[in-house]
């Protein structure tokens, strides 16, 4: 697999469109802390780390929804491997005029934009979520 955070964000979406209750993606510490931010945000209610039956690490991560209408609308993955993003902390662009957020990896770790525009932190872009 040459881009697992885009496997990730590709299971998130399907999951969502097909209205399951969770999601289920093998374990990584960027996408355990893409996870969190997703949490804090409120656009899933949980996630747990367990194994599955050969013994390897897996992500749980339960979806949410507002009368029966997912809350994960969207997700798009904007570096890639074959083309890197980067923005200084002036030039992170605003997601749906605010609506949605932005996740970079900076150097202090996976922040969503607002954080690292207060903390004065530019970064590669990993994803926009709505």
């Amino acid at each position: 697999m040459t881009d697992p955070i885009s496997d990730f964000l590709t299971r998130l979406r399907n999951a969502s469109k097909a209205r399951l209750d969770e999601c289920v993606a093998p374990h990584s510490r960027l996408k355990e802390s893409l996870a969190a931010i997703l949490k804090s945000e409120g656009y899933i209610s949980d996630f747990a780390t367990g194994t599955d039956e050969r013994g390897h690490k897996t992500l749980v991560l339960k979806l949410k929804y507002v009368d029966g209408a997912p809350v994960l609308t969207g997700l798009k993955r904007v570096s890639k491997p074959g083309r890197r993003l980067y923005y200084s902390y002036t030039e992170i662009p605003r997601v749906l005029n605010g609506l949605g957020i932005s996740i970079l990896s900076t150097s202090k770790g996976l922040m969503k934009d607002q954080d690292c525009r207060r903390n004065k932190a530019g970064g590669e872009l990993v994803c926009n979520i709505w």
